[in-house]
């Protein structure tokens, strides 16, 4: 299954905010049990295209023409297709993913401490028997494919209700055809207790509210700063792209397949072990230059996994 992204990221602005939640909770509660059937049990891709809007947006200096022409580029390039054999260019880098992936699974790490010089300061609790993956999966048939293009992320789902402490997002976040910016969001015993944005405030407080489980991380994600997204230097508003520059987490809803053994397991037992389960998962960015990341094993060992915004292995 392949979708297709070419959004307008000030699409919605203005739309009344409370009817917009309204909406996304009903149409949700229908999608939600489809979504739980199919997750992991076929190949899919989520990739872009370049709209004029989006591109505009992006490109604000250009005739439009010319800034579609130049998302086209940007496209191409973050997604490492603009190089003479892009196959073998995400064969070599699903490779590179697989062996950090490895590694860190390796660890037996128990949590992640986040520090910046920006106030992140946080610490999120991970699951035992719960892998960091990246780049290429296999679906329970065995398929191998890319959900992701592109994608230079390595991810686990943390141990849900476990977070404390503060983070600053880095990037604005494109949700609902508006920008929520400059946020950071405050976290006690692993939910989201305040919310603080200079624009859009309103709606990351709807967002972090959509359920029970809105307010809690589903998603740690590891990337290093000196990527080819980030080096850019272009904000593409847009949260597959964004994604994909540096660090980010994610509220809502995690991924089962990091549990071992989940292809045994139903989606309530998945939920029981721990993995976040919510309507939403909203990706936000917090890398930077200087982000360190520190993992603590269940011996009490730490080890560093980030140094100044890119891996420190």
């Amino acid at each position: 299954m392949l979708h297709i992204l070419s959004e307008d990221p000030d699409g919605l602005a203005g739309i009344d905010q409370e009817k917009m939640r309204a909406v996304t909770v009903g149409r949700m509660k229908i999608i939600k049990p489809y979504r739980d059937k199919m997750e992991n049990n076929y190949p899919w891709c989520i990739a872009a295209v370049p709209g004029k809007a989006w591109a505009k947006k992006v490109f604000p200096d250009l005739q439009i023409n010319r800034a579609v022409e130049a998302l086209w580029d940007a496209i191409l390039k973050a997604s490492r297709a603009d190089g003479p054999d892009p196959v073998r260019e995400w064969a070599r880098h699903n490779d590179d993913l697989a062996k950090r992936c490895d590694y860190l699974n390796r660890l037996g790490l128990a949590a992640l401490e986040y520090k910046s010089s920006n106030g992140t300061d946080l610490r999120v609790g991970l699951l035992p028997n719960v892998d960091f993956m990246g780049g290429g999966e296999s679906d329970l048939k065995g398929h191998y494919y890319n959900p992701n293009i592109p994608s230079e992320e390595i991810f686990t789902s943390p141990r849900a209700g476990d977070a404390d402490g503060i983070v600053y997002a880095t990037k604005p976040l494109s949700y609902q055809g508006q920008l929520i910016e400059n946020f950071s969001v405050r976290f006690e015993k692993g939910k989201a207790v305040e919310v603080k944005a200079e624009k859009n405030q309103a709606l990351l407080e709807k967002m972090v509210s959509m359920d029970e489980g809105a307010c809690m991380l589903g998603e740690c994600a590891l990337i290093a700063y000196d990527s080819p997204i980030n080096n850019l230097g272009i904000l593409f508003y847009n949260t597959l792209f964004d994604e994909n520059a540096s660090c980010h987490l994610a509220l809502g809803r995690g991924f089962g397949n990091c549990v071992r053994g989940y292809e045994d397991m139903t989606n309530e037992q998945i939920k029981e072990y721990g993995i976040n389960d919510s309507m939403i998962h909203v990706d936000f960015m917090i890398g930077s230059k200087d982000l360190s990341i520190t993992g603590v094993t269940a011996k009490g060992e730490r080890v560093a996994i980030f140094k100044d915004g890119n891996w420190a292995f």
